[in-house]
């Protein structure tokens, strides 16, 4: 899609955006110390911290990630939501107030809290850096993704002016702008997520069965034709030859063609051609069904999609629904979803081909229609496997996130950080909630980008309002200003308090701890700048599951045992933390998805058997640290207590 930029987005983006740096600035006075800067000195109000915590983990992933593969594809963009909000009990009666309790400023003070050892903080340091890398990619594919639409700029553009805007935030104040940050626009996007779908099931929904054109019932015979209804075909060949259910016709506006595939009907024999889209990136542009991208005569635009095909009863449209009604009124329509498949061309370029698939309504409200839950109503135990390693890295992640671990040393003791526990799991659940309102209204809108399912929440928002638009976008965009923001901070502790003072040995002032802090803030957001581009075509929800199952295998089998079981030692540990965090590392880069979407490789050949490591990464930390410590026993701990 070409976007057009509104300078009413582009005024209330950039009042969020100064009113944010301004914060940030305002704030720094108070951040002059370690204790400041790493924890914002531990007296940030628990209701305040609960919001946050919603602020820091309501991410790119959750808003624009979670809702583009609601919209994509129904209910399984849902599972990621439960599996999200699941890992909150872990947090909350396992993590809360030992984590307050055990630790001052980084997650590896918890880890090293008993044992004042140079390679728990190194493993626990490395680990930090590894977990928060791998969830700031999504973060910046999101930033990227929201630009587009919001100011007309490139995707690289976005993912650099977050960067450079959360580099600001972390160096200027730390902690207590970040926390202030997270609060403010945790609370913000709960409330305008629930005011779009307030306006959303307000407006109902529209059949619009002739959104695109379609030609036909026509026989399987008439396919053969050079014409077809009174049509020009564009002989098969140079790819197009392998997938004989696409037809292409001379353009009849000139310029490029028209594509369409044939569908079965109802009765046998006959076929349905339904318009299709096809775009074909080289390197003299992008081609959308053959011509230029562009608006001048001659070029083509990608069409936004999203749309009913029919409601109950026949009607056309069904006006403002209830909360409950939505559901009911959508299980019985029949919808249209846009699946694709690639033609590849004799240049090596290849051509994806988006094509119409009319869906009952119900089969959009279960489980196991995405490609990657296929597996849960299948008879292929992998598939099977890969959904539960996916749902137990998201259940277990959460607790093992270091920016999440490190909210809690902003509260006063343990009660306090139970209490923000409890407040944080509220919001996003409520928020959760809304998501699979939202992520349904975008699949029924007629304004979804096929090419970037990443911006289906905004371009329903603008689908009602340009006002809502421009304040989504800009509540997203500091959604992503302040996870982002967490992210760095943990990672530039764990360089500065961690590995230099900690592993180094080296003595710093709390004035160069700071300064040092702010560098490697400096560093790690240009890596996430890096990184952000490179991933641009990866849906974020998919990529922060990645994220979770290097958190749940490195960093909570460690943090678990260390609670309830006596005999961890500091080796053990430390080989849980490298054996966790390597295997799941490993695991995620020998798998399909990232041959395909990173190498371009065929991913048949991967060797990872399924993509989701955690089911066999977690249990192997777990089983690592169990062995190592009983090898590493003190002598006079093996020996029987006196009587």
């Amino acid at each position: 899609m070409i976007y057009d930029p509104s300078w009413v987005a582009v005024f209330v983006f950039f009042s969020f955006v100064g009113a944010t740096v301004g914060l940030s600035f305002y704030l720094g006075r108070k951040a002059k110390s370690s204790e400041g800067y790493f924890a914002a000195h531990g007296q940030i109000p628990w209701a305040v911290n609960g919001i946050a915590f919603a602020g820091d983990y309501l991410s790119a992933a959750s808003f624009l990630g979670i809702c583009g593969m609601i919209a994509s594809y129904g209910y399984d963009g849902f599972l990621y939501s439960i599996g999200f909000l699941a890992g909150w009990i872990v947090a909350l009666f396992v993590i809360a107030e030992p984590m307050k309790r055990m630790g001052r400023f980084t997650f590896a003070d918890a880890l090293d809290s008993q044992f004042d050892s140079r390679g728990i903080k190194a493993a626990a340091g490395i680990s930090t850096l590894v977990v928060s890398v791998f969830y700031l990619i999504p973060q910046m594919v999101g930033a990227g993704s929201l630009i587009q639409p919001l100011l007309g700029f490139p995707h690289w553009v976005g993912v650099v002016l977050v960067g450079i805007v959360v580099i600001t935030i972390v160096v200027t104040a730390g902690m207590v702008s970040t926390t202030w940050v997270q609060f403010l626009k945790g609370s913000l996007l709960v409330v305008f997520s629930a005011i779009l779908v307030f306006l959303l099931i307000g407006r109902g929904f529209v059949a619009q069965p002739e959104a695109f054109d379609s030609i036909g019932p026509l026989s399987e015979s008439e396919l053969g034709g050079e014409m077809i209804a009174g049509r020009t075909v564009i002989a098969a060949a140079d790819g197009w030859e392998e997938h004989p259910d696409l037809v292409r016709f001379v353009d009849q506006q000139g310029g490029g063609f028209d594509v369409y595939q044939a569908q079965p009907t109802e009765v046998e024999g006959q076929v349905i051609l339904r318009q299709a889209q096809a775009i074909r990136k080289a390197d003299d542009g992008t081609f959308v069904d053959g011509a230029p991208l562009g608006r001048e005569a001659g070029e083509k635009q990608f069409q936004p999609v999203g749309t009913i095909h029919s409601l109950p009863d026949g009607k056309q449209e069904t006006g403002g629904l209830g909360l409950v009604s939505f559901f009911t009124t959508l299980n019985d329509s029949k919808v249209v979803l846009w699946r694709n498949k690639t033609v590849a061309h004799a240049d090596g370029t290849k051509s994806t081909i988006h094509f119409q698939k009319l869906t009952p309504g119900n089969e959009v409200l279960r489980p196991g229609e995405h490609p990657k839950f296929a597996g849960i109503r299948g008879t292929e135990m992998l598939g099977k496997l890969n959904f539960l390693s996916l749902m137990l890295a998201l259940f277990c992640g959460t607790a093992s996130l270091p920016h999440i671990l490190i909210r809690y040393y902003t509260v006063k003791d343990g009660a306090a950080a139970r209490k923000s526990t409890i407040v944080g799991i509220a919001s996003i659940g409520f928020f959760y909630v809304l998501t699979l309102y939202i992520g349904l209204g975008a699949m029924t809108s007629g304004s979804m980008d096929l090419t970037d399912s990443n911006m289906a929440a905004p371009l329903l928002a603008r689908s009602i309002s340009t006002w809502l638009f421009a304040i989504i976008s800009a509540i997203a965009f500091t959604t992503v200003l302040g996870t982002v923001s967490g992210l760095i901070l943990a990672s530039s502790g764990a360089v500065a308090h961690d590995l230099l003072v900690g592993v180094c040995g080296i003595n710093l002032s709390e004035d160069k701890k700071v300064r040092i802090a702010k560098i490697a803030a400096v560093v790690v957001g240009g890596i996430a700048i890096v990184l952000g581009v490179l991933f641009k075509e990866m849906n974020v929800g998919y990529l922060v599951g990645w994220a979770f199952s290097v958190a749940a295998s490195a960093n909570l089998p460690a943090l678990v045992m260390l609670l309830f079981w006596k005999g961890t030692s500091k080796q053990g540990i430390v080989a849980s933390v490298l054996v966790g965090m390597i295997s799941s590392l490993g695991w995620i880069l020998v798998s399909s998805d990232t041959y395909k979407s990173v190498y371009g490789w065929d991913p048949e050949t991967a060797i990872a058997p399924f993509s989701q490591p955690g089911i066999v990464t977690i249990p192997l930390a777990f089983v690592t640290l169990v062995v190592v410590s009983l090898m590493t026993k003190p002598a006079s701990a093996n020996e029987p207590a006196a009587t």
